[in-house]
């Protein structure tokens, strides 16, 4: 009956995602697409509210009670003007659904569309969270402040993938999506002639060797079996060629896929850091953002996952897709019930040239969306089975 209902549905989805796409809005802004959510969870019968203006809850009780399961979509945009020339293209100059979050909110409610459907084949309840700033990792946290994981006993989220190709789906156990930190170092030393070097602190200096140090740290004090990186991606200092900089400012990344190492990271970062710069003679001051943690699929929920997928599009289509070392806040999620997230294959080379996420070319199979759909659906009856 999903397959079915998800080919009656197959247009509302894309024509939602389409008028999603056309409307992009910025994270935590997202009051245009909140609305239009609650609109269509309202003609459905679905029980929902927006959370503080962007964001919105909406629930589905089945026949029988039982457990309950969250499904999750992000909505937000990105700050990308786009090149693409559809239809369809953003009206908004400098904002653009460049990572797939339209697809992932049409998707959903096309989900919600099959469920209300099929209320007498549901034991127990589905949550559907729609979640705004998964961007800028503020907008899980908001959602489960205001209640989204109360009484919770699984979660379940997606997101369509431009390097798997469209009908397969890869939501195996374990490490899926990386942790992710920001940090930002000031190095404050003296400033000088270039010509006098010994009676400064060379700012560049310092800089140049916490950068290689922090490069040592992984390779060193991290173990082979784990995988991490550390990137530095900005750096300034310095005003002319013959002035030695009293002063450096440089931020970066750091990833990696576990809670522990997670946890690990601002402590030894902070360690090398400091300990770098009093050896050169100069101060460090150091801030230091824990952005989202690593995503981890339960091995239980991702079997529920694979079986889901199989029986919606066969055994062919469960595929084994390599975790990456983007992040994503649905980890927060995570840490509230036990979950598992999917990457739902978007690439078609003979409907779309490819172009990664975030690029302002960036396009789908729109298959993909009823694809999302249908095991969204899947997932939530076999769980609450």
């Amino acid at each position: 009956m999903i397959k079915e209902l998800g080919r009656k549905y197959k247009d509302y989805g894309i024509e939602l995602r389409r008028e999603f796409h056309k409307y992009p809005e910025k994270s935590m802004q997202e009051t245009r697409t909140s609305t239009r959510i609650k609109e269509e969870l309202d003609s459905m019968g679905v029980e929902c509210k927006i959370i503080d203006g962007a964001g919105v809850i909406g629930e589905l009780k089945g026949k029988m009670p039982g457990k309950t399961i969250a499904l999750r979509a992000d909505i937000d945009a990105l700050d990308v003007n786009e090149k693409n020339d559809v239809d369809y293209k953003s009206t908004v100059e400098g904002l653009m659904h460049a990572c797939g979050h339209d697809a992932h909110t049409a998707s959903l409610l096309q989900a919600a569309k099959i469920l209300s459907e099929m209320k007498d084949d549901i034991n127990g309840t589905v949550r559907f969270i729609f979640q705004p700033g998964e961007e800028v990792a503020l907008g899980a946290k908001k959602m489960i402040d205001n209640g989204a994981m109360k009484g919770v006993d699984g979660v379940f989220g997606i997101h369509i993938w431009n390097d798997l190709e469209c009908g397969k789906v890869s939501v195996q156990e374990g490490p899926r999506m990386a942790a992710g930190s920001q940090f930002r170092i000031t190095i404050e030393g003296k400033s000088g002639h270039g010509s006098m070097p010994h009676q400064t602190v060379d700012a560049i200096v310092v800089a140049s060797a916490v950068i290689m140090n922090l490069q040592s740290y992984v390779s060193r004090e991290v173990s082979p079996m784990d995988s991490a990186v550390i990137s530095v991606g900005k750096i300034n200092g310095g005003t002319r060629f013959n002035v030695i900089s009293g002063s450096v400012e440089m931020e970066g990344t750091a990833r990696c896929f576990t809670k522990e190492l997670t946890e690990n990271f601002e402590g030894d970062i902070r360690r090398i850091v400091n300990s770098t710069a009093e050896a050169y003679r100069a101060t460090a001051k150091i801030d230091y953002d824990t952005l989202v943690y690593p995503v981890i699929n339960d091995p239980v929920m991702a079997a529920i996952g694979e079986s889901a997928t199989s029986k919606l599009f066969g055994q062919d289509a469960v595929s084994k897709f390599p975790q990456t070392t983007g992040g994503e806040d649905f980890s927060y999620f995570m840490e509230h019930s036990k979950g598992a997230f999917a990457f739902v294959g978007a690439k078609n080379l003979e409907k779309n040239d490819y172009y990664p996420h975030h690029n302002e070319r960036f396009s789908i199979d729109e298959d993909c969306i009823e694809n999302s759909a249908m095991l969204y659906s899947q997932y939530a009856i076999d769980f609450l089975k």
